[in-house]
């Protein structure tokens, strides 16, 4: 019974940080090329209490669902870029330094926003067919990526939060 009820809470966590993930995508702050958004505070938050599956999940999934929605264009984009993303932070913040958590959290976070910047860029360029329409909107992937790193860093400093949250 036990398992189950693991499984359960699992799911609903994920499918939570899911519609987060969604809901926050169909707010974003219009910029040239582009918007920015507030997606990576929860991707990171959620990568950071999450399993590598379940970072995927809300990271991967939640954001390829917002794009369908709001901006069919990107929604492959986000998949692959947002998803390697979840995983990357969810796998280092759990196995590297597993004695100094903030520092951890600090490297995956960090490592997940340089894929992030790389990708969308990368993604951009080849959707829109040019680099230099990517460029533009460089510096505010930049800092999409840094709000979403010290966001969720901060977010998760309130220990009451982060061991209610953790899967």
């Amino acid at each position: 019974m036990k398992k189950q009820s693991n499984t359960v809470l699992w799911i609903c966590r994920t499918a939570v940080f899911m519609a987060i993930n969604i809901a926050v995508s169909c707010y974003g702050i219009p910029v040239p090329g582009g918007h920015f958004y507030l997606t990576d505070l929860v991707i990171c938050t959620a990568a950071l209490l999450f399993d590598p599956l379940a970072a995927f999940m809300v990271g991967g999934v939640g954001s390829m669902l917002g794009d369908l929605i709001f901006y069919p264009v990107a929604m492959f984009v986000s998949l692959v870029t947002h998803g390697l993303q979840a995983v990357v932070i969810s796998t280092v913040s759990r196995h590297l330094l597993q004695k100094k958590t903030n520092l951890s959290r600090c490297i995956a976070v960090t490592l997940g926003g340089i894929i992030m910047v790389i990708g969308y860029t990368a993604g951009k360029a080849f959707v829109y067919s040019t680099p230099e329409y990517a460029l533009i909107k460089l510096p505010y992937e930049i800092l999409q990526a840094t709000v979403g790193a010290v966001g969720s860093i901060l977010l998760l400093r309130n220990k009451s939060f982060s061991t209610k949250m953790r899967l």
